[in-house]
């Protein structure tokens, strides 16, 4: 990342992207997967369950039981009953990032989650970007995210990309100083590029600079999210399966030599020792992915124990194109960190033009009134 000195006045994300929320707490682990038939059958083992038993299945916590009235997920169609009476089917699984580079499923009704924070999913579309801060770096994902502890920050306050989650004014100024018009994704493609460990984000009014840094914070926002087209290494440097994966791979090694990973007798290569070395918070990221999918059974009983018998050929899919993504994100690092700010935009000249401090509106979520959402026992609430 760009050198830090302590001095310069670059401005904190806090301040340039105002809304930031705790990200959702589900209290509970068994309704997010990495498999969603497997969570259809907790769900059904769930409410074939009567009394004691289902409200021992559930795992009660003070937030949540099986009695506890909540409102509909905004965007969800989730029954609104209290669980002890549901007995419909399972609310279709959504795609959620379970922890850095790890898509995984989740049953999204409200009554499942101790803290959903409904801001989040009331902005959760095709168009949301949410960044998620953790100790080392940030990320970026299309996915609602559910890493804890940090903050997230939505790239937009209301559906359909509209009203950015910046600094009122800060387009305005940056598009007058750097002479171009900048948008809200070259904003935090920059963001991505320059951020610092502490949260700073140093600014620039040298254009070709921007131009380099947003080209680069693009690639890189491409990457995090994962969609679209899907991201190759050159011919000669793409992971294959070279031995067949077993049906359950107990273990997960790496061989830097032959820079090949081996699942039990299962064998992809090339794997570039970037990948395998690529961490978040001091974790291996193709370790903490493996091990999601592989760890020991839970308790005998529990909802969590139900999960698949064997490895899923979609996770070798996910697999080739995780290592791809690590590779390709680890060769952009000497970029990022050869990026030196030069006529800097800082804090101070932020407040003398009146963007900043930021209005105390622009930190709380917008008033999202496109729908009615359903409250508790059929009841709609008002937003």
């Amino acid at each position: 990342m760009p050198g830090v000195t302590p001095d310069d006045d670059a401005p904190p994300l806090a301040d340039l992207m105002p809304w930031s929320v705790a990200p959702p707490r589900l209290g509970r682990g068994w309704p997010v997967a990495p498999d969603a038939a497997c969570l259809r059958a907790r769900w059904d083992a769930l409410v074939k369950a009567d009394g004691p038993e289902r409200e021992a299945l559930f795992e009660p916590t003070r937030s949540r039981t099986p009695h506890t009235a909540v409102a509909q997920l905004p965007g969800r169609s989730g029954g609104t009953e209290r669980l002890v009476r549901a007995d419909g089917p399972c609310p279709e699984p959504v795609r959620v990032l379970a922890a850095p580079f790890d898509e995984q499923w989740l049953i999204p009704d409200h009554r499942l989650i101790d803290a959903a924070r409904p801001e989040l999913w009331r902005v959760a579309d095709d168009q949301q970007v949410f960044v998620v801060e953790t100790p080392e770096r940030l990320l970026a994902t299309s996915r609602l995210p559910l890493i804890r502890p940090g903050r997230v920050r939505p790239l937009y306050r209301r559906p359909g990309g509209t009203e950015p989650n910046l600094a009122p004014g800060l387009l305005a100024h940056l598009s007058a100083r750097l002479g171009v018009d900048c948008a809200p994704l070259d904003v935090l493609a920059w963001t991505l590029a320059v951020a610092r460990p502490d949260l700073t984000v140093p600014l620039t009014a040298d254009r070709a600079l921007w131009a380099h840094g947003t080209e680069l914070g693009h690639r890189l926002l491409w990457l995090l999210r994962r969609d679209g087209d899907r991201p190759k290494l050159p011919g000669g440097r793409r992971p294959y399966v070279r031995a067949p994966l077993p049906s359950q791979p107990l273990t997960l090694a790496y061989d830097r030599d032959e820079e090949a990973l081996h699942l039990d007798e299962g064998r992809i290569s090339p794997v570039p020792p970037q990948a395998w070395d690529f961490e978040v918070d001091g974790v291996r990221v193709l370790e903490r992915w493996f091990t999601g999918r592989t760890a020991a059974p839970a308790e005998p009983g529990t909802l969590a124990a139900i999960r698949p018998a064997t490895w899923r050929q979609g996770w070798t899919s996910e697999l080739l194109e995780l290592i791809t993504v690590l590779a390709l994100l680890a060769e952009l690092r000497p970029q990022q960190e050869a990026l030196a700010v030069t006529d800097p935009v800082t804090a101070a000249d932020l407040r003398a033009a009146g963007v900043l401090p930021v209005p105390a509106s622009a930190r709380r979520p917008a008033t999202v009134l496109d729908h009615r959402e359903e409250g508790p026992e059929g009841q709609f609430a008002l937003l």
